[in-house]
């Protein structure tokens, strides 16, 4: 055998064994999801995912020219067996941001606040904690582009979460800047928990209770809290963590509270202009988007406006493994419905 013929067969071998490899590793669990056929409706679909290692689900649609629907499948608390419930409270993580981003606008636009104004002239105590603080600005923290580090990424922020606000931004301070402020996109948590300590620092009271004001109180969103600590713990939703067996909701991580359908209500006047003045839109627009998700331990949620539907559609599952599947079957099955509306 020559040495050509060798190699050529050496080549066919560790194709062969890449190609084992790659099929080795394959998500099929994904592929056999994203392969199935659609079923005719939202609630079969609702009711497929449970199937697909969700503790529960939650899904609420407001279509234009149809009435808002509720869906729920699996367990509102799966220890006892209770079933899922689709007006339950839900911790929604970062879909929070949205009404942070809009109460930020309504303050930069009544003059309270100035998007040019830095971290430092809001927060001078903090002007040698946190790198280039007299350079970042309020339009840097909503866009994230500060360049703080995400205190969430912190060693033993999800095993052992700080109790209270200055807790949380003690997990950066002193940290070098991922970036240099303006130059760069870098998602951080950190942003909105500055964003929060300079709202508050310029109203002297709690930026939910602005929230309230603006948001909540104007659009009649009476389910909607700032933590866990103020609603009822048998309306919340349970909450799991992939090979954890207990029920984790009573870890407070600092996330909103809501029902499906206030975040519905609340993403559908965001988006239609009826929250916000004509200008206020115009200032939103160009500071943060228009729909979010959100992703804390046993909470993933996503809530979004689709134009081409005249539709908000969000949903809640009460499972996460954030080395795992779970995010990503999540976003599938939200595309699923989508595709069944749109159909």
């Amino acid at each position: 055998m020559s040495g050509t013929t060798r190699t050529q067969q050496l080549i066919r071998i560790l194709l062969l064994v890449g190609t084992l490899t790659a099929l080795y590793f394959v998500p099929w669990k994904l592929l056999r999801i994203r392969l199935t056929p659609l079923p005719e409706t939202v609630a079969e679909q609702v009711a497929d995912a449970y199937g697909y290692g969700f503790a529960g689900i939650i899904v609420y649609v407001d279509q234009a020219g149809a009435p808002p629907a509720h869906y729920a499948a699996g367990y509102h608390d799966r220890d006892v067996r209770t079933p899922a419930d689709p007006h339950a409270l839900f911790k929604i993580a970062s879909v929070g941001k949205l009404y942070d981003a809009v109460a930020i606008t309504k303050l930069v636009s009544s003059g309270k606040l100035s998007l040019d104004s830095t971290v430092a002239d809001y927060l001078p105590e903090l002007d040698d904690r946190i790198d280039q603080a007299d350079q970042i600005t309020l339009a840097m923290l909503v866009r994230h582009r500060s360049g703080i580090p995400n205190l969430t990424d912190a060693p033993g922020y999800w095993t052992d979460p700080p109790a209270t606000p200055q807790e949380a931004l003690d997990l950066v301070l002193d940290q070098p800047a991922d970036f240099a402020p303006g130059s760069d996109y870098g998602y951080s948590n950190t942003n909105y928990l500055l964003l929060s300590l300079i709202t508050e620092r310029v109203l002297g009271y709690s930026q939910f209770t602005y929230i309230g004001e603006v948001i909540l109180e104007p659009l009649g969103l009476e389910r909607t809290y700032a933590s866990i600590h103020a609603v009822d713990l048998e309306e919340l939703m349970s909450g799991y963590y992939v090979g954890v067996a207990e029920d984790i909701k009573l870890t407070d991580y600092g996330s909103m509270v809501a029902t499906a359908e206030n975040v519905g209500i609340f993403l559908r006047a965001l988006n239609d202009g009826s929250l916000l003045t004509e200008a206020e839109q115009q200032l939103y627009t160009s500071l943060y988007e228009f729909g979010h998700t959100g992703l804390v331990a046993g909470y993933q949620s996503i809530a979004r406006y689709h134009p081409e539907l005249d539709a908000v559609i969000v949903q809640f599952t009460s499972t996460t493994d954030f080395e795992g599947y779970e995010w990503t079957i999540s976003e599938i099955v939200y595309d699923r419905m989508v595709r069944i509306l749109a159909r």
